[in-house]
């Protein structure tokens, strides 16, 4: 189930948990989907804090999602194959109020490139080559 990924220059290892006939090597495909949501979601966090003149002294991004599986094994098809519900948890300190940082939060939410492939449909095209 291991497959190696080249994005660019970079390479990384996706894997699958034993439970899916994987070996358990590395994150799983939707492991680092909430990870690329994280990641994102801390530079632009970075990005906007600069933009407007707050500061971060640190900031922990925790992500969590509701999948079903029934629909990826054919169980019930009524379902989504992906996450139905993706929680954020934004831990901000720093010596700005509250209120910038809940200003920022959803500066950042409206910037977010992979926060809103998680929000939004993307028209998506697979075709056998």
């Amino acid at each position: 189930m291991a497959t190696e990924i080249q994005a660019g220059k970079h390479r990384f290892l996706v894997d699958e948990p034993s439970g899916l006939a994987g070996d358990d090597a590395a994150a799983s495909p939707v492991e680092y989907a909430l990870g690329a949501l994280v990641s994102c979601q801390v530079v632009v966090f970075r990005l906007y804090a600069q933009a407007l003149g707050l500061t971060i002294d640190e900031i922990e991004i925790t992500a969590e999602g509701d999948l079903d599986v029934r629909k990826l094994f054919g169980i019930d098809e009524s379902g989504r194959a992906g996450f139905h519900d993706v929680r954020l948890k934004v831990d901000i300190s720093g010596p700005n109020s509250a209120a910038e940082y809940e200003n920022l939060r959803q500066v950042v939410d409206a910037h977010c490139p992979v926060l809103d492939l998680f929000s939004n449909a993307v028209p998506t095209a697979s075709a056998l080559v």
